[in-house]
């Protein structure tokens, strides 16, 4: 079965310093900055594309939304995962980039090669290169 569908879920970020954060991921990730609404709030919003993803983010700041996603310093059960196709590689740039590493590169039982790390707003990622597909079915 194909699914040709364009996707459906989009993760997003509220960050203490959103254009920052745009250039951090572009720069160790390789994200391109897609779409960006700045006003001078800062970033309202802003769509970065790695291949056919889309990752949204944008300006914490005093609104609905906010209060919805609570304090950005608090406790946080979610993460990012990142296929990619050299895990040293992606781990080496973000070390150097000052990132916080919490495991190192290691391989798993399923075949793959991962590691994982907090991005400069304190967000946990995964980086590996188990890639799900969904048409891999």
């Amino acid at each position: 079965m194909t699914n040709n569908q364009a996707p459906r879920l989009f993760p997003t970020l509220r960050c203490h310093d959103a254009e920052r954060m745009i250039a951090w991921l572009s720069d160790n990730l390789g994200f391109a900055e897609h779409f960006a609404h700045r006003t001078a709030q800062g970033v309202q919003h802003a769509q970065l594309s790695i291949g056919a993803s889309i990752l949204m983010l944008g300006q914490a700041q005093q609104d609905r939304y906010d209060a919805l996603v609570g304090d950005l310093s608090g406790r946080r059960t979610d993460a990012l995962y990142l296929a990619v196709d050299d895990v040293d590689a992606v781990a080496a740039k973000v070390r150097a980039s000052g990132a916080v590493i919490e495991m190192e590169p290691y391989d798993t039982d399923y075949g793959a090669r991962e590691f994982a790390f907090r991005d400069i707003e304190g967000n946990l990622w995964s980086c590996g290169t188990y890639w799900p597909r969904v048409d891999d079915q």
